[in-house]
């Protein structure tokens, strides 16, 4: 694929702004993208949903056959090299499946653990006899993985976990002793990833057959949603792993789990859009056919203005999830070739994207968990009964901020990865501080093109994230490590700055392909994302200089912030928000 070259390195996009033909967005499919989009929908729709409730009430055999299903349509080989019977689809391709797999609930859980974190350590990191072994069978479901780090002393800090490996007198086999917890796909899977400290102190991942002795499945959980998938303890007895299913070296276990956890973000965020879709559809669908007082509850300026705000929201989601896609695509398009460095190459590469990919994490978890809240509002008393599918997917949500690192965890990588990227010079960031010190003050320039304004209040959130950093360091120096409301903050604006710039650039691009008024909808979606990401911003960035400014400075940084966000006060908001929902109402069926 050669459409949206890597041009900036993993977080450049907070030191300097983008252009148009630097990303790629959804309308450049190809005919590939849209044929596995439509295999996935098929399969979702012909035999997943159909079964959906079976598969809430732990019918983990029908789980298994559909899994299988899958396989023989080619849905979980994706990302395993075509040398070992998978496809070895670009990433593009792979973000199409999750997001489609993004309506399906807890299926969805079970088919991306398996394809994503089940998987990829052993594409990435395993020996040539390991992937013979394996790879082929997981590409079709003839085995499925299931992925042990979290125990119960070691959750979102897992590198600290407990399980020990000691190497026998022979020293044939390693013998595992712990307990894993909250183990995805446990109750049915065949091949499991476990992550076991050798000697005590070297974090190291072994691959384990389900039936090996001393391999012990618990229960299930009783969850409060995504049941229509398997979460059981994994327990390890005097479990004897032969030697030669270590998976990558001794002591080096952290660089896969957290290598592989990267890229499980993006997942997650991308399977998020895949479900606001199928929330805020459902939701237009009931609010056609619903009516009070003699009118469709879509009828209603206040529903609209709900329909508008979040179609907004998952446009720009949508837009940031594929421009991650191809930025991944870029890094890692060469690593299904066998060679011997590859999984050093992968532990580089992959890390390039990772503060995109907490990005991808955070803001695709929680457009959900908005997405389905307000759906269920739409839907009244009725989204609180089980019929409704409503109800289900808003249990069904709450999971993602937990899952692949917390969401507190993932803001906290942010700046933090910002922070060591400049100081090892791999981004400009001084320098960029340095002219956010010297423009803040100015009144920002409004550029004369389409969507101007919102490209103003992108570089806008730039300078003030930028200004705030800037703050931050001066007053804790390295001990800002420590001051985590302050780093939750700055992450707040990154996230804003790269989902805005992210559907501006997008509609930009949309823009000159096609021209303004065929683009129409795309540019009221991006006026409105741009007012929810400067309303966001603006409080953000006046909570953190309000906190970092000197007394005497107070006023004068927090008049400055404001007069960044400002200039770009529009009239016709509420007028944009009824096109918006008006537009969609009418399209329904195709969101």
């Amino acid at each position: 694929m050669e459409k949206g070259l890597q041009t900036t390195p993993g977080g450049g996009f907070i030191v300097r702004g983008s252009a148009p033909e630097e990303v790629f967005t959804p309308e450049e499919f190809t005919e590939e993208h849209q044929m596995i989009a439509k295999t996935t929908n098929d399969f979702i729709d012909n035999h997943v949903l159909p079964n959906i409730d079976k598969l809430e009430n732990h019918d983990f055999s029908l789980l298994v056959t559909l899994l299988r299903k899958a396989g023989d349509l080619g849905l979980l080989g994706h990302s395993v090299p075509e040398q070992y019977g998978g496809s070895g689809l670009d990433k593009i391709s792979a973000a199409v499946v999750y997001e489609k797999l993004g309506r399906s609930g807890g299926y969805s859980v079970a088919h991306a653990n398996h394809t994503a974190i089940g998987t990829l350590p052993i594409t990435y990191f395993g020996t040539p006899e390991q992937k013979a072994k394996y790879l082929a069978d997981h590409a079709i479901g003839a085995r499925l993985g299931a992925y042990c780090l979290t125990e119960p002393s070691a959750g979102s800090d897992a590198l600290s976990g407990k399980t020990k490996a000691v190497l026998n007198e022979e020293g044939t086999h390693y013998i595992l002793n712990g307990n894993k917890l909250f183990i995805t796909n446990a109750g049915f899977a065949d091949t499991f990833i476990v992550y076991a400290q050798v000697d005590g102190d070297k974090f190291t991942a072994f691959l384990v057959d389900r039936g090996t002795p001393g391999l012990i499945i618990g229960p299930e959980e009783q969850k409060m949603g995504i049941n229509s998938s398997s979460t059981c303890p994994v327990i390890f007895e005097d479990c004897a792993v032969p030697v030669e299913n270590v998976l990558g070296e001794i002591g080096r276990g952290h660089v896969i789990a957290l290598n592989v956890l990267n890229l499980g973000r993006f997942n997650l965020g991308t399977a998020g859009l895949g479900g606001s879709k199928e929330a805020l559809s459902r939701a237009l669908k009931y609010g056609r056919e619903r009516k009070q007082f003699g009118r469709e509850l879509t009828a209603f300026p206040a529903t609209q203005e709900k329909i508008a705000r979040l179609a907004a929201r998952i446009y720009a989601l949508e837009s940031l999830q594929y421009r991650t896609a191809n930025l991944l695509e870029q890094a890692l398009r060469d690593l299904y070739e066998e060679k011997p460095d590859t999984g050093k190459r992968f532990a580089k590469q992959s890390m390039e994207y990772a503060i995109e990919c907490s990005i991808c994490k955070v803001f695709g978890s929680e457009t959900l968990d908005e997405v389905v809240d307000e759906s269920l509002q739409i839907h009244g008393g009725y989204g609180f009964i089980k019929e409704y599918p409503i109800e289900r997917m808003y249990r069904d949500s709450r999971i993602n901020r937990i899952f692949e690192g917390t969401n507190e965890i993932n803001r906290l990588l942010i700046p933090g990865m910002l922070f060591r990227r400049g100081a090892l010079g791999t981004l400009a960031l001084e320098q960029a501080v340095k002219q956010a010190f010297s423009e803040i003050t100015r009144e920002p320039q409004v550029p004369q093109q389409p969507v101007g304004r919102e490209r103003g209040i992108t570089d806008s959130i730039r300078r003030v994230l930028l200004y705030s950093a800037g703050l931050a360091y001066e007053k804790y120096g390295s001990s800002l490590e420590e001051e985590q409301e302050i780093l939750m903050k700055l992450a707040d604006l990154a996230i804003w700055l790269y989902a805005l710039e992210s559907a501006v650039l997008r509609t930009m691009k949309a823009v000159e392909n096609n021209g303004a008024e065929r683009e129409w909808l795309k540019i009221e979606f991006a006026k409105e994302f741009a007012d929810q990401a400067a309303s966001n911003a603006e409080a953000a960035a006046r909570s953190l200089v309000s906190s970092l400014s000197k007394e005497e400075q107070v006023l004068a940084n927090v008049e400055s912030v404001y007069r960044q966000f400002a200039t770009f006060a529009r009239t016709g908001s509420i007028e944009g928000r009824r096109k918006i929902a008006r537009a969609l109402v009418a399209q329904v069926h195709n969101l």
